[in-house]
C-alpha cells in the first residue's frame, strides 16, 4: 500500500527492487538507531548505503530531515556525481557526499559508510596519539584503524584522494578534529562498527578524567582481535545485534519502515 507517511512522503515500497526497499528499511532504521544513541549533531552527519548490485549508486539521507524523522522511502538515491536519481524535495549535503562518494567508489567491498560527530569521538580524535589500548573495545577498533588530518569542511573534491589513501583497507577511520567513520560489508556491521568505536572514546574520555595512572592493552592481544571479534559474534558479526535493534525501534516506532 503505497500510503503517505506523516511528512507526506507517498511509499517507494511498489516502485523499487524488494532488495533496495530492504536496504531502504535497514538504512531507515539505522538513522533512527543513530538519533537514540546521541551520535546525529542534528542533521549534519551521514550514513549511505550501496544500492544492491549497483555500484555506482547509493541512498543518503534527505538533508535537513531530521534522524528519528527519517523512513525508508525518503532516502534520497544518488550516483556517485551527487545527481539525484528519484523524485525526492530534498537537497543533499555536499560536505556528506565528499567524504561517502569517495569510500564508496573506492570500496565496493562496504555497503555501507557511517559517519557520526558524537562528542567524545570528536574529543579522541582532537588527541594527538588518537585512540588508545585502554578497553576491550579498543582493541577491535585498533586492529583495524587509520588516520585522516582535518582540512576543513569536507567541500573539495582533492581531498577524495587523500581520504581514500589514507583510508586503506582499514574498517575505522578517525577523521582528526572532526569525528568517526566505519565501514561494514552491511549496514548491520557499519552500525556495531561504529557502536564499537563510540564505545571506546566513551572509556577513553572517562579513564582520562579520572585521573590515575592508566594500564594500556599489549600490542600482541590488539594483533589477535579480529579472530575474537568472530569468536564473540560467532561470525555473525552485526547481524548477532541487529535483529534485537529493530525489534527495539519496532516497539517504539516503526514508521521507519514507511
Amino acid at each position: 500500500m503505497n500510503a503517505p507517511d506523516k511528512l507526506g512522503i507517498p511509499s517507494l515500497q511498489n516502485k523499487v527492487s524488494p532488495e533496495e526497499w530492504q536496504t531502504r528499511v535497514d538504512l531507515a532504521a539505522c538513522y533512527r538507531l543513530v538519533a537514540d544513541y546521541g551520535w546525529s549533531d542534528l542533521v549534519f552527519t551521514h550514513i549511505t548505503a550501496r544500492v544492491p548490485g549497483i555500484h555506482d549508486q547509493f541512498l543518503i539521507n534527505p538533508y535537513g530531515m531530521m534522524f528519528d524523522e527519517i523512513t525508508a522511502s525518503s532516502l534520497v538515491k544518488i550516483d556517485l556525481d551527487g545527481n539525484k536519481l528519484d523524485d525526492s524535495p530534498f537537497p543533499v549535503n555536499p560536505a556528506g557526499f565528499t567524504i561517502h562518494s569517495a569510500v564508496h567508489a573506492a570500496r565496493h567491498d562496504a555497503q555501507c559508510v557511517l559517519h557520526v560527530h558524537s562528542v567524545n569521538g570528536v574529543a579522541v580524535s582532537a588527541q594527538k596519539k588518537g585512540l588508545l589500548a585502554l578497553s576491550q573495545q579498543s582493541i577491535f577498533i585498533l586492529s583495524s584503524l587509520a588516520y585522516h588530518d582535518y582540512e576543513g569542511v569536507a567541500l573539495r573534491d582533492d581531498e577524495k584522494a587523500r581520504l581514500v589513501a589514507d583510508l586503506g583497507r582499514n574498517q575505522y577511520f578517525m577523521l582528526r578534529n572532526h569525528g568517526l567513520l566505519t565501514l561494514g560489508s552491511t549496514i548491520a556491521d557499519a552500525f556495531l562498527n561504529m557502536y564499537t568505536f563510540d564505545t571506546a572514546c566513551n572509556i577513553q574520555i572517562r579513564a582520562q578524567s579520572g585521573g590515575g595512572e592508566l594500564i594500556t592493552i599489549p600490542d600482541a592481544i590488539i594483533s589477535t582481535a579480529q579472530e575474537q571479534a568472530r569468536a564473540a559474534t560467532k561470525s555473525l558479526g552485526g547481524m548477532l545485534a541487529w535483529p534485537g535493534l529493530l525489534r527495539r525501534l519496532d516497539r517504539a516506532d516503526p514508521s521507519y519502515r514507511n
